[in-house]
């Protein structure tokens, strides 16, 4: 019975140590989240997303992101709510690993104009 329990106690102690280990690692690239307000603008990750451009798929060529959206709700820390037209059919609550904080244009940049876009919802 002492020996099981001594190669329990060893065990446990192996484990907590690799955990630590694994934590140190996986915290190395972690940052922290954004922290979204109502009313914030952000703009919306085309990663997983089919779309058109203009009667044609061009995944390529596509923006990564588009167009800012304005925050309607903040459903919690990780999900939010988007205020989108009625062009882009994606549910209005989406994961804050899909948005990004809207940072406006420097003065004086010159604005490229972008192509129309329309989002197609996924068939199930």
């Amino acid at each position: 019975m002492a020996k099981i329990k001594r190669i329990q106690e060893e065990t446990k102690a192996v484990l907590e140590k690799a955990q630590e280990e694994m934590k140190k690692y996986a915290d190395k690239n972690r940052t922290e989240a954004d922290e979204y307000k109502v009313e914030n603008l952000v703009i919306l990750s085309t990663k997983d997303l089919k779309y058109q451009i203009v009667g044609r798929r061009i995944e390529k060529l596509m923006e990564k992101f588009v167009k800012p959206y304005k925050i309607k709700k903040v459903i919690s820390l990780s999900a939010v709510e988007l205020e989108l037209s009625s062009t882009v059919k994606i549910h209005l609550v989406v994961n804050i690993s899909r948005v990004q904080k809207y940072i406006g244009q420097v003065k004086g940049q010159r604005k490229k104009q972008l192509a129309l876009v329309i989002i197609i919802r996924e068939k199930k």
